[in-house]
C-alpha cells in the first residue's frame, strides 16, 4: 500500500508541473486517480474528443483484478464540462485463498471476463479535478462463470 501511495504522490507531481501550461476549461488529455468500490487506481486517456481508454486496476481482500475499456463520450449540454460515457471491455481477476473460502461454489483462483460501462463523467472548469460516477456490470467467462453487477462507483482523478 506504502508503494501505491508513493506512486500516486509521483504522479500527481508530475502532472501538476505538466497542467501549469494547461488551460484547464479546455477539459483534459489523460486523468490519473482512485475509485471507490471496491478500490481501483484509474487512468482514462481520451484517443479522441469523443473516445477514452481506461484502465482499472482493483485491489481488494479477495485479490486484484485489472480491466482495460473503450468508451464513448459525449457532452451533455448546458452543463460545461460534463459528460455521459458508454463502454465495454475485458477484465482478469487474480483471487486470493480467501475467494473460494467465503464463496465454497467459486473455484479457481483466476478469472477473466467481459465488462460494460454506463457513467456521467465532470471536469471541473478551472480546476484540474475529474469526477465520474459509473456502473460497470460484467459477465465471467472463464474461471468461475457469473453476472456481477455491483461494480462501479465514484471516481476522483487529476486531470492533466
Amino acid at each position: 500500500m506504502k508503494k501505491i501511495l508513493v506512486t500516486l504522490c509521483v504522479l500527481f507531481s508530475v502532472a501538476a508541473a505538466h497542467s501549469q501550461e494547461m488551460n484547464m476549461s479546455d477539459g483534459y488529455k489523460t486523468a490519473v486517480g482512485v475509485k471507490v468500490y471496491p478500490g481501483a487506481l484509474t487512468v482514462k486517456h481520451f484517443l479522441s474528443p469523443g473516445v477514452a481508454i481506461e484502465g482499472l486496476g482493483y485491489f481488494w481482500q479477495y485479490g486484484t483484478r485489472v480491466t482495460g475499456l473503450y468508451e464513448l463520450n459525449a457532452n451533455i449540454n448546458g452543463v460545461d464540462g460534463l459528460k455521459w460515457y458508454i463502454g465495454a471491455g475485458a477484465h482478469a481477476g487474480f483471487y486470493n485463498p480467501s475467494w473460494t473460502r467465503d464463496y465454497p461454489s467459486r473455484t479457481g483462483g483466476i478469472d477473466i471476463g467481459v465488462d460494460g460501462i454506463l457513467g456521467l463523467d465532470y471536469k471541473i472548469t478551472g480546476a484540474p479535478l475529474d469526477i465520474s460516477f459509473d456502473w460497470q456490470p460484467s459477465f465471467n467467462v472463464g474461471g468461475y462463470t457469473y453476472f456481477e453487477g455491483g461494480w462501479g462507483g465514484l471516481a476522483l482523478r487529476f486531470a492533466f
